[in-house]
């Protein structure tokens, strides 16, 4: 029995002995002691957080491009139904099969036009997304830089686990050297493992400073880049795509607006359950048709406007208008109807889809005619 605690006082012993030796030689997480141990520890530090700081940057740039890839394809449906919607509503505009009035056949060609503007907007919006955010983020979550950075903290950590199995390697033979007395072989085999450890320390010294820039040179990118994807998808994209969609939305509901004015004032023309046809050409201007082309009507009021809104006739006293033309307009009424001429055809047409312009081009007058 006591040489069973002899023997196990001797093993406790040479425990305490390797584990002072360990903690000599890693105290404060480091190797060596003094200013060696304390560098080593806030490399290591510093490796921890860079790799944590650019694991997280990853992540969130992986949510981004997913999130980014989600909304294209929920967008690119909603600009299909969009574009279904407008077709619709430009068929049943141009095919104009209501007897009553063509107040709803305008209205629904303005819809139809104003929604595949917008569809295009939101169309050019997501390429934009795709192009501008989820591809130079994808990019860079899959990039060389970033795994190669990686690789090298990876390889300081595995040296740095080696190193500390080593010290606690060099620390059983000080203890082992020590109770042989000077036996030359444990010597010989404790200076080898002494220089392996040196050697461990000096590459891993290299490896933590290589490993460090690397990650701080990907976390700056990361931040860079991540930034401005994010000022491109809020400001250049989305938020031109929504001031665009609002002008559009604002012209169109001024065009909806007066079609509905022209429905709910009961006392004029413009109605739609009452509004009469436009009044014959020979009826309304009387002698001035034989004078279309007369110097002499100059001093009557005529002036030029220009077409704001195409217009569809429906009958044959009615004027057909496109955007950019521009009408010379003889007569207004009341009603909110005007006669003039474009392109040598006389009619009539809405007063409302013109302005009046008091300087034009002689090129576009001449169009007129």
């Amino acid at each position: 029995m006591d040489a069973i605690r002899k023997q196990a006082s001797r093993l406790r012993e040479q425990v305490a002995r390797q584990q002072q030796a360990v903690f000599k030689q890693f105290g404060g997480g480091g190797y060596g002691s003094g200013l060696a141990d304390e560098a080593e520890l806030n490399q290591h530090q510093k490796l921890e957080k860079l790799y944590i700081s650019t694991r997280a940057a990853k992540h969130y740039q992986r949510d981004i491009v997913r999130g980014v890839e989600g909304y294209i394809v929920t967008g690119s449906k909603q600009v299909e139904i969009g574009t279904k919607l407008s077709e619709d509503s430009r068929k049943y505009g141009s095919e104009n099969t209501c007897t009553n009035g063509n107040v709803l056949t305008r209205a629904a060609l303005n819809y139809g036009r104003a929604r595949a503007q917008m569809e295009k907007e939101r169309g050019n919006m997501l390429k934009a997304l795709g192009t501008q955010v989820a591809e130079p983020l994808r990019a860079m979550v899959l990039g060389a830089p970033l795994e190669d950075a990686r690789h090298l903290a990876q390889r300081y950590d595995r040296m740095r686990q080696e190193a500390e199995a080593q010290a606690t390697e060099v620390a059983r033979r000080q203890a082992k050297a020590r109770e042989s007395q000077g036996n030359p072989d444990i010597l010989m085999k404790l200076e080898s493992a002494e220089a392996k450890l040196q050697d461990l320390k000096s590459n891993m010294t290299i490896l933590g400073k290589e490993a460090a820039s690397a990650l701080a040179s990907v976390e700056d990118q990361q931040q860079k880049l991540t930034l401005e994807r994010l000022l491109s998808m809020v400001v250049e994209s989305e938020r031109a795509y929504h001031q665009r969609v609002l002008q559009i939305l604002d012209q169109l509901e001024g065009e909806m607006v007066s079609e509905r004015q022209r429905i709910e004032a009961p006392s004029t023309p413009s109605s739609a359950d009452s509004m009469p046809p436009p009044p014959s050409y020979e009826e309304a201007n009387g002698v001035f048709a034989s004078q279309m082309h007369d110097t002499s009507t100059d001093s009557m009021g005529y002036f030029l406007g220009e077409v704001l809104f195409p217009y569809h006739g429906v009958t044959d006293v009615e004027l057909s208008l496109s955007t950019g033309e521009y009408v010379v307009v003889r007569k207004v009424i009341g009603s909110g109807w005007a006669e003039g001429e474009c392109k040598g055809k006389a009619g009539w047409f809405p007063y409302d889809y013109i302005e009046r312009r008091e300087r034009v081009l002689a090129s576009k007058v001449s169009e007129v005619f």
